[in-house]
């Protein structure tokens, strides 16, 4: 660690740093309303063993000299690096799981954040790094549609980074410090001042209240109307004796890691519900920003987005049925014990050998073979869906799936009896049509097939589709769901008001 950090930061240098954080907060809630409760979130915490800033998702940490330093440089410095911070915390970029490459994962958040900066086009969040980024951005903007960290990251492993590029390109981006990122255990041992920690994490400390009002009311305490400390043995860098007393009853036990993980996934669901207030007052604002909100937009789609479970949303479409199968909920132990020992080996009543269950048994699958979608992600789809419905607690053993193939026109129609059949269609599946989207054909064959007594009991139909098409106008006897694949937040086209919009992800198909 430099010299300069391990100076003792005199009262008046932190209460000047402390003001100027302050008014960098005020300044940014005034110009950016839709991000009050983010901006008044974190809890500020001086630290000497930092050379910048650094957060954990609860406190936001700063070094003095640096706040002073970066203010001398250009008063609007702080304004950007307040925000940067807090956009880290608000796309959820803190709360890391295991990466491949640390380095790669640092560089895409750093540009994530900055990227939405510069999008909001404020001229109060303007600095000399902002002119640096441009003709990277630029660049980097033509070959990716969508500019969040978890594209950014993908694309920078993609190209195969080295180390050295990877601190030259970050060095234009860079505002704070990540490591406290990446030692959960260690966090929370800091926040109860319990352990050894490394250079990065010792004396960093978790708030234990609701940021900006702790603030005040700790400046409340420690300052009088001149601005004096009222204590003259407590600098703003080390805790006051009934604090430090605390600290020690805390030092008797340390955290789990299991404890540690548990604190974090509290703090993220916390950050969850943040960023999802934050994306509908931005939305709610949204003609005011126009595209200036582009940047921030995408990052808040991208952690706000619904993990969605396309196994359970198929149970959906299951109906009751008879297995043979033990039925333990109904089966009577204590009589059957009574039986043996009274009847000698004789159960006085045989537990029954069927159950019934709610699987999936009637099912049509439709697919929009028009020249906007991809077979290769048609074949990920269907094979998804075989893997699910082929499980055991999902379908019945007599199966009747019919697979429809539709551009404007049927194009093909397949009906499926058993698991062989639908493995080998898979294998032999071959996409026709690729002309224009319509939806209504499927439709009506889907109604004759009921007429003709195809199916005894069709609960929902399943179709695959980019959206772009001629929906039916009358709502049908059974469910229906259109599926769609989303792979850069776009905004994709409604559906009736009968029907069930699902949006999947690639690697959502992918993961079989």
């Amino acid at each position: 660690m430099d010299a300069d950090f391990e100076i003792e930061v005199e009262p008046q240098i932190e209460k000047l740093a402390r003001d100027i954080l302050h008014l960098a907060r005020n300044t940014l809630l005034v110009n950016l309303r839709f991000l009050d409760m983010a901006i008044s979130q974190l809890h500020l915490q001086p630290t000497l063993d930092i050379p910048t800033l650094a957060t954990d998702g609860q406190s936001f940490y700063y070094n003095s000299w640096h706040i002073l330093s970066s203010f001398k440089h250009s008063e609007k410095n702080p304004h950007r690096d307040f925000l940067h911070v807090i956009l880290h915390c608000l796309f959820h970029h803190a709360f890391v799981g295991q990466l491949l490459h640390q380095g790669c994962w640092d560089l895409a958040c750093d540009i994530a954040v900055e990227n939405a900066i510069n999008d909001l086009g404020l001229d109060i969040l303007n600095n000399t790094r902002q002119k640096k980024q441009a003709e990277f951005l630029g660049s980097l903007k033509s070959e990716l549609p969508l500019i969040t960290a978890e594209k950014l990251y993908c694309h920078f492993i993609d190209q195969n980074m080295n180390d050295d590029e990877i601190v030259n390109l970050r060095q234009h981006f860079y505002a704070d410090d990540h490591s406290i990122w990446y030692q959960p255990v260690e966090r929370q041992r800091a926040s109860t001042g319990s352990g050894k920690t490394d250079n990065k994490m010792r004396g960093l400390q978790f708030s234990t209240g609701e940021g900006e009002r702790q603030d005040r009311s700790r400046n409340d305490e420690s300052t009088d109307a001149g601005g004096e400390s009222q204590n003259p043995e407590n600098n703003g860098n080390q805790p006051s004796q009934s604090q430090g007393t605390k600290d020690r009853q805390m030092n008797t036990t340390k955290p789990t890691m299991g404890e540690a993980m548990a604190h974090l996934q509290a703090l993220q669901e916390l950050w969850g519900q943040i960023s999802q207030r934050a994306q509908v007052d931005l939305e709610t604002i949204s003609r005011k920003w126009g595209n200036q909100r582009g940047g921030l937009q995408q990052g808040l789609n991208e952690v706000t987005r619904e993990k969605f479970d396309y196994a359970d949303f198929l149970k959906r479409f299951s109906v009751m049925g008879e297995v043979m199968q033990v039925n333990d909920e109904e089966f009577d132990l204590v009589f059957y014990t009574y039986g043996l020992q009274l009847y000698e080996n004789m159960p006085l009543i045989e537990p029954l050998e069927y159950k019934e269950v709610k699987r999936i048994k009637d099912f049509v699958i439709a697919i929009d073979t028009s020249g906007s979608v991809q077979g290769k992600l048609v074949q990920a789809f269907v094979q998804k869906t075989y893997n699910i419905l082929m499980q055991t607690e999902n379908f019945f053993r007599q199966i009747n799936i019919h697979i429809i193939q539709c551009d404007a026109d049927i194009q093909e129609h397949i009906k499926i009896t058993t698991s062989e059949a639908f493995e080998k269609y898979i294998q032999s599946m071959k996409l026709r049509g690729f002309g224009g989207t319509d939806f209504r054909p499927v439709f009506s064959m889907v109604d004759q097939l009921i007429e003709e007594h195809e199916f005894n009991d069709l609960k929902g139909l399943i179709y695959f589709t980019d959206g772009y098409g001629t929906y039916p106008i009358r709502e049908p006897d059974y469910d229906t769901a259109f599926v769609f694949l989303d792979e850069d937040n776009l905004d994709l086209p409604e559906v009736p008001y009968w029907a069930i919009k699902v949006v999947l992800k690639s690697e959502d198909l992918m993961e079989l």
